[in-house]
């Protein structure tokens, strides 16, 4: 990295020497404007508007357009003489806990990095913020603007982040803020069930830019001379028009659908992982207990017979027993009979 800036951190009575570089840098693909017949570049002259002179950079100055056709002209010395205390520092204002600074007021980031001999007062800065918990408001000019900023820590480097002034932020001037817009307490809680389902840890490097690498590989392939293959989009069937409550109701057991987790109402949507587990280790156990409860019912059904069998055996015995017992006393009154007869 090309240090763009060089000065000192001041705060008390402490001076601490430090170098900055910028922390960021986009990665975003840039395209020169050309000649589509040749691919020649593209140049522009400056030319002055009112003698159509072609004007060198040397020649070129500031102007301020206060209305009526005139012009403030102002020049390097003039802007020279501005009082810019904090040219060659950054001055620290105070010290105030972080939640207390609106991320919008954020612009950009910079590293600093101890200048020579100063590490030793670099790290104790470092360290006392850390211990703190706060950020330090400062003063910095840089590219000869003074900015409102912070300096925090970040992985063990002093980091200053420039802020917007607070004139610089807009209102939101919106016609919905000015209508009476209630929502039901069903839907807010619907609506928090939804945040809840989606919760998680921010971690920024599992997020891409998705369209920077397809133009790259645009680009590839016009390099290598490949034909480039657009794959047709399938266009997605409109979604119906449902109620608020019924889309968050839907957006919260997707979330949980998403996470393995039972769905909200009973039976909405489709089978989760957790659920269809779950089905299947009671597959699995029925299939397991399938023949020991065959071979108990074996069990029962021979018994059952062999008790039937007992039983009619029985009947079977005492209807025997009842026949000869018949068959004897009618003999005997036969008998009887016949002796009677003779004896007559």
């Amino acid at each position: 990295m090309r240090a763009i800036w060089r000065g000192a951190v001041s705060f008390g009575l402490v001076s601490i020497g430090v170098r900055v570089y910028s922390a960021t840098e986009e990665k975003d693909i840039r395209f020169h404007q050309v000649h589509r017949t040749d691919g020649g570049r593209i140049k522009y002259k400056r030319t002055c508007s009112i003698d159509g002179e072609e004007v060198s950079y040397d020649d070129i100055a500031k102007g301020y357009d206060i209305g009526g056709g005139e012009m403030v002209i102002l020049t390097d010395e003039d802007f020279a003489e501005l009082p810019l205390s904090t040219s060659h520092a950054i001055d620290v204002l105070e010290f105030v806990p972080a939640e207390q600074v609106d991320p919008i007021l954020y612009n950009k980031a910079y590293f600093l990095e101890p200048d020579g001999a100063a590490a030793k007062p670099y790290v104790l800065l470092r360290d006392a913020l850390t211990d703190s918990e706060r950020v330090a408001i400062v003063k910095v000019a840089l590219r000869q603007r003074e900015q409102l900023a912070t300096l925090r820590v970040r992985e063990g480097v002093l980091l200053l982040n420039t802020m917007l002034w607070p004139d610089e932020i807009r209102r939101p001037d919106f016609g919905f803020l000015d209508e009476d817009i209630s929502v039901r307490p069903p839907e807010l809680a619907m609506a928090s069930s939804l945040i809840d389902s989606m919760a998680g840890e921010f971690e920024p490097d599992v997020f891409t830019d998705d369209y920077r690498a397809a133009l790259q590989e645009v680009i590839d392939a016009k390099v290598e001379g490949r034909e480039v293959v657009q794959p047709e989009e399938v266009e997605e069937a409109p979604a119906a028009a449902v109620d608020l409550m019924a889309a968050l109701r839907a957006s919260v057991d997707r979330a949980r659908a998403a996470r393995g987790e039972e769905p909200a109402g009973a039976g909405a949507g489709k089978p989760t992982p957790i659920s269809s587990a779950k089905s299947a280790q009671k597959a699995a156990a029925s299939k397991k207990a399938a023949p020991a409860a065959k071979k108990a019912a074996k069990k029962t059904a021979e018994k059952s017979t062999g008790t039937k069998k007992a039983t009619e055996a029985k009947k079977t015995g005492t209807a025997k027993k009842t026949t000869a017992a018949k068959k004897t006393t009618e003999a005997k009154k036969t008998a009887a009979k016949k002796a009677a007869r003779k004896s007559a």
